[in-house]
């Protein structure tokens, strides 16, 4: 099984869509038996919060299905229980090793360093634009799941 961690700062925004976007990709190829899922924050800010609505909404435009979702923050134990702990921005890799320590084992990535176009993903709690939040996600997972096949870790 391989384990997945999406982090961003609150674990409203840009996690839980990458956590539900790639938990569609892996389904709609038929691997979501390979693949624990889940996602986290850095901070306490949204603990025990709900997905933003700006969120849900992209979510269902896309027709990408989700559950109740809660916010969490990452703890250092996760260190140990993931495989992939894939942040959305430098300041997220950053709290992250704060938090976990280090990255003895490097499990710890920038979603958008799997694409041809590594970058920061933009919190869109703070620029409102959850469309160009959602196709960057797209492109990172879309990046994460070629490296997972070509590197024969997914089959």
């Amino acid at each position: 099984m391989i384990k997945v961690l999406f982090v961003c700062l609150g674990n409203i925004c840009r996690s839980p869509m990458a956590e539900y976007v790639f938990k569609d990709m892996v389904k709609k190829k038929g691997l979501e038996k390979q693949f624990s899922i889940a996602s986290a924050a850095t901070s306490y800010e949204e603990i025990g919060n709900d997905m933003h609505y700006g969120t849900k909404d992209k979510l269902e435009e896309k027709r990408i299905p989700y559950a109740k979702h809660k916010a969490r923050r990452i703890e250092k134990q996760d260190y140990e229980k993931y495989d992939y702990i894939i942040g959305m921005e430098e300041s997220n890799l950053r709290n992250i090793q704060r938090i976990v320590g280090n990255d003895k084992d490097n499990k710890i990535y920038k979603l958008l360093d799997f694409s041809k176009n590594p970058r920061d993903i933009a919190d869109p709690w703070y620029t409102g634009n959850f469309t160009v939040t959602y196709e960057d996600i797209v492109e990172g997972c879309t990046g994460f799941l070629e490296y997972l096949e070509k590197e024969n870790i997914v089959k």
